[in-house]
Parts: structure tokens; sequence; C-alpha cells
């Protein structure tokens, strides 16, 4: 049975506990809060992409041969005239030297036309002009002595005869003269066989040249697909080359930012690679279409001043600033409830919670801005403090 020792200790206890309760309840429940405050604000769009080259080079074979070397390897910088591969050349240097040999001998022909075909043809014209005129004379005189009755009429025949062959053959060293001159048959068709015999060279010499590929200009070796005894295939890919400029990044942006992106926005960026390591990037293009599967938009940056140490395909983190707001209120996002609906915050005013609307605007670094609904040093609740709009609380910064 409790003594009465006991008994009093009992009901000063019970009398003590009703009283803090009371306390407690006049006073509410002590809570952490988050205090609305002024700063500078930035927004910004975060990714992940790799780093791509704007332009690709892929060099192929336009012939059909055997590769005797390859002279550049995967990653090497080459610059613009650098060999990149030789093929074995000598059938066609061969075909080069026939047909320069073929050319020397159509120019030399037309050569021989002026020095000796024209002389020629113009002293056999002088002797056959002599002949002719020797035999119309002829002609003449034995015609006279027919008259008089000296010859008989098969003489004159005979001269007419000899007058006739004199006179063909006078015809035929005019036409060798105006075939041999500078207008002539033979000096065209001389001619055109050294036109001839200039593109089979000119051909000849593209195929030769063909076996041996060079950088059309400065860059970077992406891939390499050939080795040395390989035997190439016209248009297939043998290495394939970056050109050297302008870095571009690529990434695919979640398209409910697609709002805060425009073109021109600065970015930082760092690779995956080199994490401690940022260069600065600029938004240059923005896709006029949504990825359907992916739900999102592909954007490209440009890069000025890339660092030596990016690679094509290099993974790389992406923040884009957005926006910037040098005065702005803002809470933690924490604070915030129904965000994506009709955002309010459990506000405290007067030792009472209160549901208090609120307008939002930028939102970065686990902040919000409020726009409208709160003031400066307001106090809120996280969100994740389950407590319902009227009651007492005591107000506990965090």
């Amino acid at each position: 049975m409790p003594t009465p020792n006991k008994m009093r200790a009992a009901l000063l206890l019970g009398g003590l506990a009703l009283a803090a309760l009371a306390y407690l309840g006049l006073r509410g429940e002590r809570v952490e809060v988050a205090r609305v405050e002024r700063g500078e604000l930035r927004q910004a769009v975060v990714a992940s992409g790799r780093v791509r080259t704007p332009l690709r080079i892929e060099v192929a074979s336009q012939i059909t041969g055997r590769i005797a070397t390859v002279a550049v390897r995967e990653g090497d910088r080459v610059a613009a005239g650098q060999l990149l591969l030789q093929f074995d050349a000598a059938e066609w240097q061969a075909g080069v030297a026939q047909a320069r040999a073929t050319l020397a001998q159509a120019e030399s022909r037309l050569r021989q036309i002026g020095e000796a075909g024209l002389p020629l043809a113009e002293q056999n014209l002088r002797q056959a002009e002599a002949t002719f005129r020797q035999a119309e004379r002829h002609y003449q005189r034995v015609g006279e002595l027919v008259a008089k009755g000296f010859y008989s009429p098969a003489q004159l025949d005979e001269a007419q005869r000899a007058r006739d062959i004199a006179a063909s053959q006078l015809q035929t060293a005019r036409i060798q003269v105006a075939n041999n001159r500078g207008d002539g048959i033979e000096v065209k068709l001389a001619r055109s066989t050294i036109d001839q015999a200039r593109a089979a060279l000119a051909v000849a010499e593209a195929r030769l040249a063909y076996a041996t590929l060079q950088a059309p200009v400065a860059g970077r070796v992406l891939t390499r697909n050939v080795e040395p005894g390989d035997t190439a295939q016209p248009g297939k890919t043998l290495l394939t080359l970056a050109p050297s400029g302008e870095t571009e990044l690529t990434a695919q942006i979640d398209e409910k930012n697609f709002g805060l992106l425009a073109l021109g926005q600065l970015a930082q960026v760092s690779a995956d690679a080199y994490p401690g390591e940022r260069f600065a990037a600029q938004l240059n293009y923005i896709a006029p279409a949504i990825d359907a599967q992916r739900g999102s938009v592909e954007i490209r940056l440009g890069v000025p001043q890339a660092p030596a140490y990016l690679r094509h395909e290099m993974t790389v983190s992406i923040d884009i600033e957005a926006a910037r707001r040098a005065d702005a209120l803002s809470i933690p996002c924490d604070s915030v409830r129904d965000v994506g609906s009709s955002p309010w915050a459990l506000a405290v005013r007067d030792g009472r919670t209160v549901r208090q609307p609120v307008k939002l605007g930028l939102r970065g670094d686990g902040r919000c801005e409020i726009v409208d609904g709160l003031g400066e040093g307001d106090a809120v609740l996280p969100a994740a403090v389950p407590l319902r709009e009227g009651r007492r609380v005591v107000a506990v910064n965090r």
C-alpha cells in the first residue's frame, strides 16, 4: 500500500506534467523554419553532353589498289597537304610514262610538218608547176606542127596526155601544200593527236595522283580503317579527319526546360575526365522539334577556345546560365508545396501556421524566387513537416 509521501510525490509529478502540457499548448510546438532571403539568384540548365566536331572529312580511295604505306595513326594531328597513305603506284607510273611518250611523238609529228613537210610540199609544187608549163608549151608546138603536116595527130594526142598528167600532178602538189600549212588538214590532224595525247597524259597523271592521299585540311585523325597491304576499293572510307577549328558540344535537354533556353546563352563546361577544369561555351543551336521518343530537345554549343585535352566523343557536364537576378527574394525549394499546380508555402505568422499562396520566378541552387506572396524575413516551414494550417508553433531558424 503506497505511503502518504509517495502519494504526495505522484500527485506533484502529475500536476507538473499537466502544467507543462498546458504551457506547451499555449506557446506552441517548436519547429525549424527557413527565412525569405534577399540576394543574387542564378537559374541554370544542367545536362550531360559529348564533344563533337561540326565537320568530319571521310578520306576514301578513288581507285582500286594495294596500300603500300599508312603514314598516320588515330589521334595524330596533321597539317594540310601532309601524306596520309600511299598506294603501290608502279602501274600508274608506267601509264604516265607511256602517255608522255605518246605526247612527245605527236608533238614531234607537228614539228616535222612545219620543219620538213611544208617545205617539201612547196618544193614539189614548184617542180609540178615547171613540169606543167613545159608540157603546155610542148603541146602547143606539137599542135602547130600537126597543123602544118609535119607531125601526125597521134603525136598531138601524146602531148595532150603529157599535159594532162602534169596538170594532175600540179593539182596534187597544191593540195599537199594546203594540207601542210597552218590551217591545213595535216596540221589539224597533228594538233588533234596532240590534244588526245595530252588528255591521256592528264588522265594517267590523275590516276597516279590518286595513289597518294594527302590531308585536305589541317586537323586530327579520328579513325583509321586500313593497314599496309590491304586492297582499297573506290568509295570505301579509309580515314576520318576532324578539321581544326571550333569544337562543338551536343546534348539532349529535357523538354520541360525548353522554355529556359535561348541562343547566345553562356555555359560553363567540364569534362568528366578532368572535373577540376572548366571552360566556356555558348549555345548556338536549338533543335526546332522535340524528340517524342525521349521527350528531349537537342542543343549544340560552340567552344571558341577548346582546351587541348578535349577529344571527340568525350563526355562533358554542361551548366547553361538561363537567367540571373541580382536582387531576388527566395526560399529553399523544399519549402514550396504543389509546385506543379498552385504553389504555396506554410508560413508562420503571429505564432500560427498560415497557408500562403506564392508566385514563383527563377529556380537555382536549391532556392526558388518568390515574386509575390511573401516578404523578406518571413518564416516558412519545410514541406516535409506534417503540420496543418492554424497550428500554434514556435519558429526556430534552421
